[in-house]
């Protein structure tokens, strides 16, 4: 039933997009409208993600082939990275996001550019080191969370969050890149969002202590 079903989700959103209400979204899987906040499921081998309304989500879920992506932000203050530690990792830009991969086996670290998101070498040691020092990682949900890195500009900036504010990130720099560096308008941008994300952070911790 799930093949059938996956098989064609891509027939059901043409269908409906003819009669699709402007500035509505439809979920991926079977057509039904969804509102502006609704949840993703992240198809494991691909490293797709696709919005979902709540039946599809649980029916995906509950395949194997796909996990839930449970909405999550958490500044990390008192994260352990130095400077020397970082180069050793060799990673090419100071913007990266690390999580550990059901269909890989282990970690793997993906940082956006303009042409999406690209994959970089992450040894098994490095990832261990890592976590040795900061054993919140070990307590990630593999292939949802990861751990976003952002040393642009001289921050120091270290976020758990759920895999769907990773590939908006990516996306944001996608949109925004212009010509070789960039241009200034994505660097505004990349502020922008972890602004965006500190505040939803502190917003989400007054919320817990509520």
């Amino acid at each position: 039933m799930l093949n059938h079903v996956r098989g064609n989700w891509v027939a059901r959103l043409r269908r409906f997009a003819e009669t699709s209400p402007p500035g509505r979204e439809r979920c991926e899987l079977c057509g039904a409208l969804i509102g502006a906040s609704h949840q993703h499921v992240l198809e494991l081998e691909t490293r797709s993600l696709l919005c979902a309304c709540q039946p599809c989500s649980i029916t995906l879920a509950e395949s194997g082939r796909f996990r839930l992506v449970e909405p999550s932000i958490e500044a990390l203050a008192d994260f352990h990275l130095s400077d020397c530690e970082w180069e050793a990792m060799q990673l090419p830009i100071d913007l990266v996001f690390l999580f550990l991969s059901t269909p890989e086996g282990g970690p793997v670290a993906l940082y956006p550019g303009s042409g999406g998101a690209m994959e970089s070498t992450l040894s098994r040691e490095a990832w261990s080191r890592l976590a040795a020092a900061n054993p919140i990682l070990e307590t990630l949900s593999p292939d949802v969370e990861a751990l976003l890195i952002n040393r642009v500009r001289g921050a120091r900036g270290y976020y758990r969050v759920s895999i769907d504010r990773c590939f908006a990130l990516v996306g944001l720099i996608r949109s925004q890149w212009r010509g070789l560096s960039g241009g200034s308008q994505v660097w505004e941008a990349i502020a922008h969002f972890f602004a965006a994300l500190d505040a939803d952070d502190h917003q989400s911790g007054m919320l817990a202590h509520g």
